[in-house]
This record gives structure tokens, sequence and C-alpha cells, in this order.
């Protein structure tokens, strides 16, 4: 299972016990906020793309989404999302539990400036019925990810 994989690296880091597990599912923003008990918004949302032979994960706050144009911008291509089949083949997580721990060799990760406006944030822990609260500079630091700004209807002015 993938929480394992990810409990099991979250112990060499010391903090397996911040893992939360819920009876309901998470595998949604709005299922996660509800099962945490936070605003859509702070729920880290990892989106898995392949470009080319890259396969890479844009972890972004939960009313946050891709703007093509930074995206192309940012990496060189069009954003082609993975299917369900090929984000469990190829990130190591299924659908619904993807996140940016624990994953295969090869998968970029990038963090998106969204989430900076919070204190902390609560990306998924490798299964759909869980997370876990961090700041981003520990997001930062457990994901080995490369902070980025390639979202958009985050900031004011584009509401």
């Amino acid at each position: 299972m993938s929480i394992e994989k990810v409990r099991a690296y979250f112990q060499t880091q010391g903090i397996e016990d911040r893992i939360r597990e819920f009876d309901v599912s998470s595998a949604t923003v709005d299922l996660a906020a509800q099962a945490v008990g936070v605003e859509g918004a702070r729920i880290a949302k990892t989106l898995s793309f392949k470009l080319g032979d890259r396969v890479l994960l844009v972890v972004c706050a939960g009313d946050a989404k891709v703007d093509n144009r930074r995206y192309k911008d940012q990496f060189g291509g069009k954003a082609s999302m993975l299917s369900h089949d090929e984000a469990a083949t190829l990130v190591g997580h299924a659908v619904g539990g993807v996140c940016p721990f624990a994953v295969k060799a090869g998968v970029e990760i990038y963090l998106d400036a969204s989430m900076r406006r919070f204190d902390t944030i609560f990306p998924a822990a490798g299964s759909s019925n869980s997370a876990v609260e961090m700041t981003c500079d520990e997001l930062e630091k457990y994901s080995g990810g490369t902070w980025v700004d390639v979202c958009k209807a985050w900031r004011p002015d584009e509401q």
C-alpha cells in the first residue's frame, strides 16, 4: 500500500506519527477539507502530469487551478494529466492518494506558490483517507520539491 511506503519514509524522518487516517474518504479537496476540518484551499492537492518521458507532480492549494500558459512557460510543453492507471504505475500512488512523498524514482516534484499564503497545509499521505499537516518549508524538505508559480484562480485579483 502507498500509505505504508509514505509511513516508512516518514519514519526515517521521525514524523510518521503525524499521518492522520480517517474513517471517511479524503480523495478529493472537498472530502479532505471535511475530514480534516479546514477550508478546501488549505488542502494541498497533488496533480500528476506527463510531458514527453517526464512525470511531473504539481502540488498546489485546493482552490488553485493550473494555468496552461504558466505551465507551458515553466515546463516547455502542454499540460497532459496522467490517467488513473498511469498515476498508480508511474508515480506509485493511486489517484485520491497521490502525494509528493515516497514516489517512484525520476518523478519530478514541483510546489506551487498558491500554498505559501497558509501557515500549514494538508497533503495526502499515500491513501484516499489520509493527510499530514505541515508547513510549506516542511513540504519542501520532505518532498524534495522545487517551488514554481504555475497556478491561477487563487490570487484575489484573479477571482
